[in-house]
Order: C-alpha cells, then sequence, then structure tokens
C-alpha cells in the first residue's frame, strides 16, 4: 500500500501544480495579476517533474510581475524560464523568453543588455522560419533603441530634430527594426500590427525633425485605427499629427487634429488628455494670433488641471495665460497669472520655471512703467544674475521665445505649445 502511495505522490503533485498553475493563469487573463501570482507561486510550491510546466508558470509570473511594475522580479523569473528552456534545448522558449528579458530590461532601463536579448530573440526566430517571432523581435528591438535614444536625448527639453549625434544613431537604428516589422507584417497581412508599426515610425520620424514623413506614417495609423474603431489610438494619431503639423507652420491642420483630440478624449473620459488637448489648441491659437480663442482654451486647460489637482498642469497653464494676456495688452492680467506661475513653480520646486516667471513679471512690470524700484527682491536678484552670468539654455531659449512673442515671431514659440508625442509602445 505504500509503495503504491509513494508511486503516485510525484503525479499528484504535477496534477496539483499544473491545476493551480491553470487557475492562476486564468485569473491574470481575467485582469487579477495579483491573485494570479498567489496561484503560480502555489504551484511551484507544489513541485512537478514537467520542466516544460514549470518553464510556462516562470514565464507567466514573469509576466504578472511586470504587469504590476514588479520588474526586478519579473527579471528573475524571466531568467529562469530562460535557463529552463536553453536545458530543454526548446528554441522556440528560448526565443519567447529571451524577448521578455529585452522587454523588462529595457522598462529598468538597462538598454545594451536588452539589445542582446532581443538580438537573441531575433536570431533564433529566423532560424526556426518564425515570422510572427520574428516581427515581435523587430518591434522590440525598435521599442529598445526608440527607448534609449529617448533616455539619452532628454527627450522634452530639446526640440525635434536638435539631439546629439548618439541620440540620433539610436532613433534611426529604431527606424529600421520599425521598418523591417511593418514590412514583415503588411506580408502577413496583419492590419493591427501593421498600425502600431505606423505609429512608431511617426514619432521616430518626429523625433528626426522629418515631420512629412511624421505626418504620413501618423495619417496611417489614424485610418488603421479608425478601421478597429480604437478610439485610443485615434486620439493618440490625431496628437500627434497636430504635433507634426505646428512643425511645419500648418497650424490650421494642427488645430483640428488637436480639436479632435480634444473630443476623443472626453469621450474616452480621459480627463488629463483632455486636459493637454486645451493645452495645444490654446498654444496653437495663439500662434494663429487668434488670442481670444487661446485664453479660453488655456482657462479650460486650468479649470481641469485644479481639478485633478495637477500643480505642473496649472503652472504652464498660468505661464501661458500670462503670454496671451501680454499679447492682448492684458498686463494687469497678465501680470496676475506670471504671478500664480512663480507661485507655483516655487512650490513645486522648479527652478526654470520659477525663473521664466520671474523674467515674465520683470518684462510686464516695465510695461506697466514700473521701476525696478517697484519689483519683487527675486525679481531684482534675477536681473543681476542675467546681467553678470551667462544664463542657461533654457533660459535663452525662454528669451527667444519671449522676443517672438513681443515682435509676434510666433514660429519661434512652437516648441512650448506641443504636447508630448503619444506612444504606441
Amino acid at each position: 500500500m505504500s509503495d503504491n502511495s509513494e508511486d503516485q505522490n510525484p503525479r499528484d503533485a504535477g496534477n496539483m501544480c499544473l491545476e493551480l498553475a491553470l487557475e492562476g493563469e486564468r485569473l491574470c487573463k481575467a485582469g487579477d495579476c495579483r491573485s494570479g501570482v498567489a496561484f503560480f507561486q502555489a504551484a511551484v510550491q507544489a513541485g512537478t517533474n514537467d520542466l516544460r510546466t514549470l518553464s510556462a508558470i516562470y514565464s507567466q509570473l514573469g509576466n504578472a510581475y511586470f504587469y504590476l511594475a514588479d520588474y526586478p522580479k519579473a527579471l528573475h523569473f524571466h531568467k529562469l524560464d530562460l535557463a529552463l528552456a536553453r536545458t530543454l534545448g526548446d528554441k522556440p522558449g528560448e526565443a519567447k523568453s529571451s524577448g521578455n528579458l529585452g522587454n523588462t530590461l529595457k522598462v529598468m532601463g538597462n538598454f545594451d543588455e536588452a539589445m542582446i536579448c532581443c538580438k537573441r530573440h531575433l536570431e533564433i526566430a529566423r532560424e526556426l522560419g518564425d515570422k510572427l517571432s520574428e516581427g515581435r523581435a523587430l518591434y522590440n528591438l525598435g521599442n529598445v533603441y526608440h527607448a534609449k535614444g529617448k533616455h539619452i536625448g532628454r527627450v522634452g527639453q530639446q526640440d525635434p530634430g536638435e539631439f546629439p549625434e548618439e541620440v540620433k544613431v539610436c532613433i534611426e537604428q529604431a527606424v529600421k527594426y520599425y521598418e523591417e516589422n511593418l514590412k514583415l507584417m503588411k506580408e502577413l497581412n496583419d492590419r493591427a500590427a501593421v498600425g502600431r508599426a505606423c505609429g512608431n515610425l511617426g514619432n521616430t520620424y518626429y523625433l528626426l525633425g522629418n515631420f512629412k514623413e511624421a505626418i504620413q506614417y501618423h495619417e496611417d495609423r489614424l485610418k488603421i485605427a479608425r478601421e478597429f474603431g480604437d478610439k485610443s489610438a485615434e486620439r493618440r494619431a490625431n496628437s500627434n499629427l497636430g504635433n507634426s503639423h505646428v512643425f511645419l507652420g500648418e497650424f490650421e491642420e494642427a488645430a483640428d487634429h488637436y480639436k479632435r483630440t480634444l473630443i476623443l478624449a472626453q469621450e474616452l473620459e480621459d480627463r488629463a488628455v483632455e486636459a493637454q488637448a486645451c493645452y495645444s489648441l490654446g498654444n496653437t491659437y495663439t500662434l494663429l494670433r487668434d488670442y481670444n480663442t487661446a485664453v479660453d482654451f488655456h482657462l479650460r486647460h486650468l479649470d481641469i488641471a485644479q481639478k485633478l489637482h495637477d500643480r505642473i498642469g496649472e503652472g504652464r497653464a498660468c505661464w501661458s495665460l500670462g503670454n496671451v494676456n501680454l499679447a492682448l495688452g492684458n498686463h494687469e492680467k497678465a501680470l496676475y497669472f506670471a504671478s500664480k506661475h512663480l507661485e507655483i513653480s516655487k512650490e513645486i520646486g522648479d527652478t526654470v520655471g520659477q525663473a521664466t516667471a520671474q523674467i515674465n513679471i520683470v518684462d510686464i512690470k516695465k510695461s506697466l512703467g514700473m521701476s525696478n524700484g517697484q519689483l519683487s527682491p527675486d525679481s531684482k536678484e534675477l536681473l543681476d544674475t542675467i546681467s553678470n552670468t551667462q544664463p542657461s539654455p533654457q533660459l535663452r531659449r525662454y528669451r527667444v521665445r519671449r522676443q517672438s512673442m513681443e515682435q509676434l515671431d510666433l514660429l519661434k514659440v512652437v516648441c512650448a505649445c506641443l504636447c508630448k508625442p503619444s506612444f504606441c509602445l
């Protein structure tokens, strides 16, 4: 009797392990990854002699932890999965786990290691003639180079097309892999994947300053998003089209796309994106010299930012309202919003915002005929600092924009009106 019991124990444990793993998989698919992880961990504890089952559990644990943003644990389990796949000589499994490791390392900022993993994924996929796996590897490689370029270029602090050579090299590599992915997805007639590739190609060409190419790809992305009824993707494409048209000086077209972005954000009940769309519209109408409409949109942005307790957004709204009111000749209102911008910048520790707000206040008080003796101590100190030292690149750029606003050479302020590219990654 005891012999039979001993014979059945490993089988019973294996069955229990499989049942627990299947329940973990079901929970993760239902969106409850935290509970799913508990079942997968219980499955590991139950144990199994089937290394393929164990490999699948490690893979799903890695994916679940990735979804939960616990990247070190995700990395740990994807490494265990890779080791088992290699032990088993499971080439498709090695490709999959290499891709998962690459994605996790990318999010953790380990871009060079991520590239090695993704290139191994690509190499195995091509060895096996697995076109779907090859497509995923190409897409992931594009994402890694894209992310590395954005990281070392500090995207958001520089204008598109103005990045150092090492950043351009990364973005150009991303373009190469996205284009290979696009070609393959077209061959496979995978329209959803074609749409994603077009969106990312639009974003990479935008960063390179190739705005016409960016528009072409974002228009393709928009068309496919509409085919699928994917309003989130449609919203991103419209936002990105608006950004690209602004840089080409096509402000009416930009406004049309930002308006569509605003409508879709409202339909999706995404208040943060709604605020961003109002901000972009306010700045675009400033470029069109329709200052009253610009004020309306900036006030809408300010209202939403306040309701979302978004002090950064509130500061940006006040900065823009100060500039637009100055263009309208409403110096008292301009001074009020510039002062609010200064107050918020101090509160959130935004030193560049604080400096630009103080410059704004100095300029407005001068327009009101106030002498330096009537300026605040902060403003006086700033004036002395600017007189005696070389200002930072951000302050130099701000000065150019402020002078351009006064001269109505509004093309120089395009950078201030753009929202960040909306990525499909």
